[in-house]
């Protein structure tokens, strides 16, 4: 028997030997009718010779059927065509299957340049209006903590959706001392707008990413730190061991949409006055815990080491401050900064659906009529 990969008609080629069964499907055919097809007695003797079969992906096979030169030919016995049976069965569940027919929806290639490019402006922008204003780092992660931490399992809302930039929200007792930093975004905003192709920059997206920026600047201080405050030498070091590309989800969570009224009051609590065990709960509403609320101890408050010493005072919090405080004193700070991402990152979409064709735009056809070759 010669077996053969080719295409081939979904139905047995009658011949003039055997009885005629015209044109059938041989995945409907069962034993006794496939051993009628292939000239078997019922003790299981060949009548005939099989010289090919070709499989499909469909799961159909061809058959050509000739009485000629028997005797070199190794015999079709009723195991082999159960065997064939049951490969043709296979084969049609596989080319049926669903999953290997799956549509993509993502954004085409030209719109994930085009958010590219629009989101490396956005981050120059940020870096530029931090680096003039250094005193603000602090408070402008505490605004993207205090837009996120709105979030509400239970009902699915609230969350990063820029309605801190609400005045009744940023003028809340929790988020007292913010203004300043949410005014300078808000003029970072007007010049990225000025250069968007593809809509306004939303709120959420710019507090977040302006939190963002502000990490890597505290990164990048404690590198330069390091170094003995040479600058040159610090970003060199941060350029090497830092943790630049731990951000790529973070970066891909762009497309936030804002909200249009203020998130319901009592959501947040005043870091500064809080309990520890207070923290804990409120991490835990969000689904983080202990580990989670010590590396974001940098957004609860201007003065980080006084929000560890307090989260230190817990038992189930104290470890974890104490393996972040000495990651920070190693070169890298590979626990410490690796950990805020992964934390950071889950954070800053809770509740949203993240339109991933944001900001994109219609490319400009050419007129090729008025090109002049």
């Amino acid at each position: 028997m010669v077996l053969s990969l080719q295409a081939a008609p979904a139905f047995i080629q009658p011949t003039k030997v055997g009885p005629s069964l015209g044109r059938t499907s041989l995945s409907h055919l069962k034993p006794p009718q496939l051993s009628k097809a292939f000239g078997l007695d019922q003790a299981g003797s060949t009548k005939i010779a099989v010289r090919s079969v070709a499989l499909v992906v469909a799961g159909n096979i061809f058959c050509r059927k000739t009485t000629d030169s028997v005797q070199d030919e190794d015999r079709f016995s009723r195991r082999d065509v159960l065997k064939c049976f049951g490969t043709i069965i296979g084969m049609e569940m596989i080319a049926s299957s669903g999953s290997f027919t799956e549509k993509s929806f993502a954004a085409d290639l030209i719109q994930r340049r085009q958010r590219s490019e629009f989101l490396s402006s956005i981050k120059g922008t940020l870096y530029t209006a931090l680096k003039d204003n250094p005193d603000l780092v602090p408070s402008i992660l505490t605004l993207a903590l205090n837009d996120a931490m709105t979030y509400d399992k239970a009902t699915k809302s609230g969350g990063p959706n820029g309605s801190i930039r609400f005045s009744a929200e940023i003028n809340r007792p929790e988020n007292r001392g913010l203004s300043a930093a949410l005014r300078l975004l808000e003029e970072a905003k007007k010049e990225i707008d000025s250069y968007s192709k593809g809509g306004p920059l939303s709120y959420s997206d710019l507090i977040q990413f302006a939190a963002q920026s502000a990490t890597k600047n505290t990164f990048l201080a404690s590198a330069i730190l390091k170094c003995g405050g040479n600058e040159e030498k610090g970003n060199l070091l941060y350029s090497a061991y830092g943790s630049n590309g731990q951000w790529g989800l973070f970066d891909r969570q762009f497309g936030r949409s804002d909200s249009e009224d203020p998130d319901p009051d009592g959501r947040i609590l005043q870091w500064e006055r809080a309990s520890v065990q207070e923290m804990k709960e409120k991490f835990s509403a969000i689904g983080f815990g202990p580990r989670q609320l010590a590396v974001m101890s940098a957004f609860l408050g201007p003065d980080q080491s006084a929000t560890e010493s307090l989260l230190a005072s817990d038992p189930e919090v104290l470890p974890w401050v104490q393996k972040y405080q000495r990651s920070r004193e190693t070169v890298s700070q590979t626990d410490y900064e690796v950990d805020l991402i992964t934390t950071f990152t889950k954070m800053s979409y809770l509740g949203q659906q993240i339109n991933y064709e944001a900001y994109t735009y219609p490319v400009r056809k050419v007129d090729l009529s008025k090109l002049k070759l």
